[in-house]
């Protein structure tokens, strides 16, 4: 269990909620489950924290067939698991984002680089903490990624997604969101050797100020993938706020550290919320 669910099971049982922590791995599901059945082994709400993405879609798509209220819902974990799928719903509801290509092969992706220029960004179309996201500087080692990720098992692996690189300061900015309002903001800076900002991977973080700008692209980009706890990810540039990732199983153990609001607690009155709707 990482940082951010003992805290989660810590602020909801100090608010005298009855919790039950359960590790997707040790459990089945069985499809002849009545939903009162369902509900007596998972409860009346449940928070999805699942770490991998499959397993937590999987069994939100079966708990919400027994009539069970998750949070996230199926519909906004499908689409922010998935960075074109994010992507897309961005950019159709005009909410700023950078530049993307996608393709199928080797040989369109080095093709796609060409189109945006280098630098670029290669990343997965699925996954987390920076992981697999490369810094494409020139042909040679595009071709070099590419080449490497052809030779890995997995069709994800074959999805070739690739970003421009924006010019933006040595931070991102993370934003934490539940519902139609903003819990915390925060600079993420890259640790030192890398480029990447994710905390998970050595960064920090610091508070950021929430501008009416951010507020409102934050807002919008969380309305856009279908609401609910979410951290929306963004990076200032030339152009404005662009917002790169929507997360819809935010980690906050860095925001918590430099935010004086207790955003665990926060998160558990939102779920409380939904709870009685």
């Amino acid at each position: 269990m990482r940082w951010e669910e003992k805290a989660l099971a810590n602020a909801a049982e100090a608010k005298g909620l009855k919790t039950n922590r359960i590790d997707a791995k040790e459990i089945y599901l069985d499809t002849d489950w009545t939903p009162k059945e369902t509900q007596k082994k998972f409860g009346d709400v449940i928070l999805q924290r699942c770490i991998s993405y499959f397993r937590g879609l999987h069994t939100t798509a079966f708990l919400e067939s027994k009539g069970l209220k998750v949070i996230n819902n199926m519909d906004v974990s499908l689409t922010c698991g998935n960075k074109l799928l994010t992507t897309m719903k961005l950019e159709k509801a005009k909410v700023p984002t950078p530049r993307t290509i996608l393709s199928f092969t080797e040989e369109s992706a080095l093709n796609s680089i060409e189109t945006l220029g280098y630098p670029a960004v290669l990343k997965p179309v699925t996954g987390s903490w920076g992981r697999m996201v490369v810094q494409l500087k020139d042909k040679e080692t595009a071709q070099a990624m590419l080449e490497m990720r052809g030779q890995m098992e997995g069709s994800l692996n074959q999805i070739y997604y690739v970003q421009e690189m924006v010019q933006r300061p040595p931070r991102d900015i993370r934003t934490i969101v539940a519902g139609d309002r903003i819990i915390a903001a925060i600079y993420r800076y890259a640790p030192d050797g890398d480029w990447r900002t994710n905390i998970a991977r050595g960064g920090h973080g610091d508070i950021c100020k929430v501008t009416s700008e951010l507020e409102d692209v934050a807002l919008r980009a969380a309305e856009t993938v279908g609401g609910g706890l979410l951290g929306v990810d963004a990076m200032e540039s030339p152009r404005g706020i662009l917002v790169h990732e929507v997360n819809n199983t935010v980690e906050f153990k860095g925001a918590a550290s430099v935010c004086s609001v207790d955003i665990a607690s926060e998160i558990i009155d939102y779920v409380l919320k939904e709870a009685r709707k």
